[in-house]
């Protein structure tokens, strides 16, 4: 017989967001660069690509930044 344990009786911890938005954008900038080594052309163009990642990880920072009052309690 499973052991029964009474549930916490503190505050539930809430979903941070900061882990999947982070996720989810190195999961995209993976699938660009595969995009680009598999294909025989580029998908997105270097110009276009190197800025869009700065300001991708720029945006990942500022999220974690936001919601560091969320994982600390």
């Amino acid at each position: 017989m499973p052991d029964r344990r009474p549930a916490p009786t503190g505050p539930r911890r809430r979903l941070d967001p900061s882990g999947p938005v982070i996720g989810v954008f190195f999961l995209v900038v993976a699938a660009v660069f595969m995009a680009n080594g598999f294909g025989g052309r580029p998908v997105a163009d270097l110009g276009l690509l190197v800025p869009a990642l700065l300001v991708g990880l720029g945006v990942a920072g500022i999220v974690r930044v936001l919601t560091r009052s969320r994982r600390s309690k």
